[in-house]
């Protein structure tokens, strides 16, 4: 779901049209299943009436009371739903960045707290009870600094960094410099 459009409404018309039933039939399945668990009921939705994930999710969520996926509006909201320590390391990852590049703006999306150029997102984080996960939107930085990040745990995608981590303002500065070169 894009972040401009975050109310599950959205997507019954094309629910409608996809699956050839108003959603007042749809509902109906969903009244059948309440006490159902989320996976049940979007296993349902999947398997027998051929549902995309998106659809199946917009509507077992809509079901379930969630009109909208949108958590968060401002990452004050965010960072104040999260543990202090893991909101104080990414705030200071965050301030390193903008130091040095100070037009980039603070912006929610996907739930996630993110330093966007215009229309491109420069770095994203995301936590999880254990750690921090940190997104430069690029598999290729990614790649050009794994030997810099040894310490820390790198996937194809994100590298995770300790909750109460000391940042390494020199690896910080340049992961955001070589994604912006990239948008160059």
């Amino acid at each position: 779901m894009s972040p401009k459009e975050s109310s599950r409404a959205s997507r019954f018309p094309a629910i409608e049209k996809k699956y050839g039933e108003p959603m007042t039939h749809w509902f109906k399945v969903m009244a059948k299943m309440k006490g159902e668990t989320y996976p049940v009921q979007m296993a349902h939705l999947q398997e027998n009436h051929g549902f995309s994930r998106d659809h199946a999710n917009a509507l077992v969520m809509y079901s379930r009371g969630s009109t909208s996926s949108k958590r968060f509006a401002t990452p004050s909201e965010f960072f104040s739903e999260i543990n202090a320590t893991q909101a104080r390391t990414i705030k200071a990852v965050f301030a390193v960045i903008k130091a040095k590049h100070p037009a980039l703006e603070l912006v929610i999306a996907w739930n996630q707290p993110m330093l966007r150029q215009k229309k491109s997102y420069i770095l994203g984080a995301s936590v999880t009870k254990g750690y921090i996960l940190l997104n430069p939107f690029s598999k290729e930085v990614i790649k050009t600094f794994g030997p810099e990040m040894e310490e820390l745990r790198v996937l194809k995608h994100t590298f995770a960094i300790p909750n109460d981590w000391e940042v390494d303002k020199k690896l910080i500065e340049g992961i955001a410099r070589a994604r912006l070169a990239e948008l160059k």
